[in-house]
Protein backbone atom coordinates (compact mmCIF):
# COMPACT_ATOMS: atom_id res chain seq x y z
CA UNK A 1 0.00 0.00 0.00
CA UNK A 2 2.84 2.43 0.79
CA UNK A 3 5.07 1.09 -1.96
CA UNK A 4 7.89 -0.12 0.34
CA UNK A 5 9.48 -3.53 0.45
CA UNK A 6 9.15 -5.66 3.57
CA UNK A 7 12.97 -5.85 3.75
CA UNK A 8 13.13 -2.10 4.43
CA UNK A 9 10.81 -2.27 7.42
CA UNK A 10 12.27 -2.78 10.88
CA UNK A 11 10.57 -3.26 14.22
CA UNK A 12 11.69 -0.65 16.71
CA UNK A 13 11.74 -2.26 20.17
CA UNK A 14 10.25 -0.32 23.05
CA UNK A 15 12.49 -0.17 26.09
CA UNK A 16 10.53 -0.36 29.32
CA UNK A 17 11.26 1.98 32.18
CA UNK A 18 12.33 -0.89 34.46
CA UNK A 19 14.63 -2.55 31.90
CA UNK A 20 17.87 -1.45 33.56
CA UNK A 21 16.71 -2.34 37.06
CA UNK A 22 15.49 -5.75 35.91
CA UNK A 23 18.76 -6.41 34.10
CA UNK A 24 20.74 -5.59 37.23
CA UNK A 25 18.50 -7.89 39.29
CA UNK A 26 18.95 -10.77 36.82
CA UNK A 27 22.74 -10.34 36.68
CA UNK A 28 22.88 -10.15 40.47
CA UNK A 29 20.90 -13.38 40.87
CA UNK A 30 23.06 -15.11 38.25
CA UNK A 31 26.14 -14.13 40.25
CA UNK A 32 24.62 -15.24 43.56
CA UNK A 33 23.19 -18.52 42.26
CA UNK A 34 25.60 -19.62 39.58
CA UNK A 35 23.81 -22.92 38.96
CA UNK A 36 20.40 -21.34 38.33
CA UNK A 37 19.07 -21.03 34.78
CA UNK A 38 16.72 -18.32 33.55
CA UNK A 39 13.58 -20.28 34.51
CA UNK A 40 14.62 -20.60 38.14
CA UNK A 41 15.80 -16.98 38.17
CA UNK A 42 12.36 -15.98 36.88
CA UNK A 43 10.77 -17.76 39.84
CA UNK A 44 13.06 -15.91 42.26
CA UNK A 45 12.23 -12.58 40.61
CA UNK A 46 8.50 -13.24 40.95
CA UNK A 47 9.03 -14.08 44.62
CA UNK A 48 10.79 -10.72 45.00
CA UNK A 49 7.78 -8.93 43.51
CA UNK A 50 8.73 -8.55 39.86
CA UNK A 51 5.86 -8.94 37.37
CA UNK A 52 7.92 -10.62 34.68
CA UNK A 53 7.64 -13.68 32.45
CA UNK A 54 10.27 -16.21 31.54
CA UNK A 55 10.41 -15.03 27.91
CA UNK A 56 11.52 -11.55 28.90
CA UNK A 57 14.03 -12.93 31.39
CA UNK A 58 15.37 -15.27 28.71
CA UNK A 59 15.81 -12.35 26.29
CA UNK A 60 17.79 -10.33 28.84
CA UNK A 61 19.66 -13.48 29.89
CA UNK A 62 20.90 -14.05 26.33
CA UNK A 63 21.61 -10.38 25.71
CA UNK A 64 23.86 -10.21 28.77
CA UNK A 65 25.67 -13.39 27.75
CA UNK A 66 24.65 -15.28 30.89
CA UNK A 67 25.08 -19.02 30.89
CA UNK A 68 25.02 -21.82 33.45
CA UNK A 69 28.57 -23.23 33.67
CA UNK A 70 29.08 -26.84 32.71
CA UNK A 71 28.94 -29.33 35.53
CA UNK A 72 32.28 -29.97 37.13
CA UNK A 73 33.62 -33.52 37.33
CA UNK A 74 33.17 -35.27 40.63
CA UNK A 75 36.03 -34.75 43.04
CA UNK A 76 35.44 -38.04 44.83
CA UNK A 77 35.48 -37.88 48.61
CA UNK A 78 35.52 -34.56 50.45
CA UNK A 79 38.94 -34.52 52.06
CA UNK A 80 39.89 -32.15 54.86
CA UNK A 81 43.34 -30.62 55.20
CA UNK A 82 44.19 -33.01 58.07
CA UNK A 83 43.85 -36.05 55.81
CA UNK A 84 40.39 -37.15 56.98
CA UNK A 85 37.28 -37.17 54.80
CA UNK A 86 33.71 -36.02 55.29
CA UNK A 87 30.78 -38.42 55.04
CA UNK A 88 27.34 -37.16 54.07
CA UNK A 89 24.23 -39.17 54.82
CA UNK A 90 20.68 -37.92 54.04
CA UNK A 91 18.75 -39.03 57.12
CA UNK A 92 15.22 -38.23 55.89
CA UNK A 93 13.87 -35.98 53.10
CA UNK A 94 15.84 -32.70 52.83
CA UNK A 95 17.96 -33.47 55.92
CA UNK A 96 21.70 -34.13 55.99
CA UNK A 97 24.06 -35.47 58.62
CA UNK A 98 27.67 -34.34 58.22
CA UNK A 99 30.56 -36.05 59.99
CA UNK A 100 33.94 -37.68 59.59
CA UNK A 101 32.24 -41.05 59.54
CA UNK A 102 28.72 -42.40 60.01
CA UNK A 103 28.59 -45.63 62.00
CA UNK A 104 25.76 -47.94 62.93
CA UNK A 105 24.89 -46.34 66.30
CA UNK A 106 24.74 -42.89 64.69
CA UNK A 107 22.44 -44.24 61.97
CA UNK A 108 20.15 -45.75 64.61
CA UNK A 109 20.10 -42.50 66.58
CA UNK A 110 19.27 -40.44 63.50
CA UNK A 111 16.57 -42.81 62.29
CA UNK A 112 15.05 -42.90 65.78
CA UNK A 113 14.76 -39.11 65.81
CA UNK A 114 13.10 -39.17 62.38
CA UNK A 115 10.66 -41.89 63.45
CA UNK A 116 9.64 -39.94 66.54
CA UNK A 117 8.50 -37.15 64.22
CA UNK A 118 7.16 -39.06 61.21
CA UNK A 119 6.27 -42.43 62.72
CA UNK A 120 7.67 -45.90 62.07
CA UNK A 121 7.56 -46.80 58.36
CA UNK A 122 6.91 -50.23 56.90
CA UNK A 123 10.05 -50.12 54.73
CA UNK A 124 13.27 -48.14 54.44
CA UNK A 125 14.78 -47.79 50.98
CA UNK A 126 18.51 -47.06 50.81
CA UNK A 127 21.66 -47.83 48.91
CA UNK A 128 24.11 -50.55 49.92
CA UNK A 129 26.41 -48.37 51.98
CA UNK A 130 28.12 -50.09 54.92
CA UNK A 131 26.40 -47.82 57.45
CA UNK A 132 23.00 -49.06 56.27
CA UNK A 133 23.85 -52.73 55.73
CA UNK A 134 25.58 -53.26 59.08
CA UNK A 135 24.25 -56.05 61.28
CA UNK A 136 23.53 -53.66 64.13
CA UNK A 137 21.27 -51.46 61.98
CA UNK A 138 19.50 -54.40 60.33
CA UNK A 139 18.90 -56.13 63.67
CA UNK A 140 17.48 -52.92 65.14
CA UNK A 141 15.16 -52.41 62.17
CA UNK A 142 13.99 -56.02 62.48
CA UNK A 143 13.21 -55.54 66.17
CA UNK A 144 10.94 -52.56 65.50
CA UNK A 145 9.26 -54.26 62.53
CA UNK A 146 10.77 -52.25 59.67
CA UNK A 147 11.80 -54.04 56.49
CA UNK A 148 14.74 -52.97 54.34
CA UNK A 149 14.57 -52.31 50.60
CA UNK A 150 18.12 -52.06 49.30
CA UNK A 151 18.47 -50.89 45.72
CA UNK A 152 20.38 -53.00 43.24
CA UNK A 153 24.07 -52.04 42.96
CA UNK A 154 24.56 -49.58 40.13
CA UNK A 155 20.85 -48.74 39.94
CA UNK A 156 20.46 -45.24 41.43
CA UNK A 157 17.11 -44.75 39.64
CA UNK A 158 15.56 -47.15 42.15
CA UNK A 159 16.05 -44.44 44.78
CA UNK A 160 15.33 -41.48 42.55
CA UNK A 161 14.31 -38.87 45.13
CA UNK A 162 17.42 -39.39 47.21
CA UNK A 163 19.75 -39.52 44.22
CA UNK A 164 18.21 -36.35 42.80
CA UNK A 165 18.78 -34.58 46.10
CA UNK A 166 22.37 -35.83 46.24
CA UNK A 167 22.99 -34.56 42.72
CA UNK A 168 21.71 -31.07 43.51
CA UNK A 169 23.71 -30.98 46.74
CA UNK A 170 26.91 -31.80 44.90
CA UNK A 171 26.20 -29.55 41.91
CA UNK A 172 25.09 -26.44 43.81
CA UNK A 173 27.12 -26.71 47.02
CA UNK A 174 29.90 -29.27 47.26
CA UNK A 175 31.50 -28.60 43.88
CA UNK A 176 31.53 -24.87 44.59
CA UNK A 177 33.16 -25.03 48.04
CA UNK A 178 36.48 -26.01 49.59
CA UNK A 179 36.20 -27.04 53.23
CA UNK A 180 39.12 -26.50 55.59
CA UNK A 181 37.47 -27.99 58.68
CA UNK A 182 34.56 -30.20 59.65
CA UNK A 183 32.83 -27.30 61.40
CA UNK A 184 33.04 -25.17 58.26
CA UNK A 185 31.53 -28.00 56.21
CA UNK A 186 28.69 -28.44 58.69
CA UNK A 187 27.83 -24.71 58.66
CA UNK A 188 27.98 -24.27 54.88
CA UNK A 189 26.02 -27.44 54.12
CA UNK A 190 23.40 -26.56 56.73
CA UNK A 191 23.01 -23.09 55.17
CA UNK A 192 22.51 -24.69 51.77
CA UNK A 193 19.98 -27.17 53.22
CA UNK A 194 17.92 -24.34 54.70
CA UNK A 195 18.04 -22.47 51.41
CA UNK A 196 17.03 -25.66 49.56
CA UNK A 197 13.98 -26.12 51.80
CA UNK A 198 12.78 -22.54 52.24
CA UNK A 199 13.90 -20.46 49.24
CA UNK A 200 15.11 -22.55 46.30
CA UNK A 201 12.43 -22.85 43.58
CA UNK A 202 11.67 -26.49 42.74
CA UNK A 203 10.51 -27.14 39.20
CA UNK A 204 8.50 -30.19 40.30
CA UNK A 205 6.49 -27.92 42.66
CA UNK A 206 5.77 -25.22 40.10
CA UNK A 207 8.99 -23.38 41.01
CA UNK A 208 8.00 -23.05 44.64
CA UNK A 209 10.05 -24.07 47.69
CA UNK A 210 8.86 -27.16 49.61
CA UNK A 211 8.73 -25.27 52.93
CA UNK A 212 8.47 -21.51 52.32
CA UNK A 213 10.32 -19.32 54.79
CA UNK A 214 7.15 -17.52 55.89
CA UNK A 215 5.66 -20.80 57.14
CA UNK A 216 8.80 -21.77 59.04
CA UNK A 217 8.88 -18.34 60.71
CA UNK A 218 5.27 -18.71 61.81
CA UNK A 219 5.99 -22.16 63.25
CA UNK A 220 9.00 -20.83 65.15
CA UNK A 221 6.93 -18.01 66.58
CA UNK A 222 4.26 -20.46 67.74
CA UNK A 223 6.76 -22.84 69.33
CA UNK A 224 8.63 -20.14 71.26
CA UNK A 225 7.46 -19.99 74.90
CA UNK A 226 6.11 -16.70 76.16
CA UNK A 227 8.01 -14.87 78.87
CA UNK A 228 6.23 -14.00 82.12
CA UNK A 229 6.35 -10.29 82.91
Amino acid sequence: MVGQSRATQRYVPTIRADEDALTKAIVSLAQEYGRYGYRRVTAVLKHQGWAVGKDRVQRIWRREGLKVPQKQPKRGRLWLNDGSCIRLRPTHPQHIRVGRCVRGPEVIETLSDAMLIHGIPEHIRSDNGPEMTSKRVRNWLQQIGVQTLFIEPGSPWENGYNESFNGKLRDECLNAEIFYSLKEAQIIIEQWRRHYNTKRPHSSLGYRPPAPETQSIQLNQIQQPTTMQ
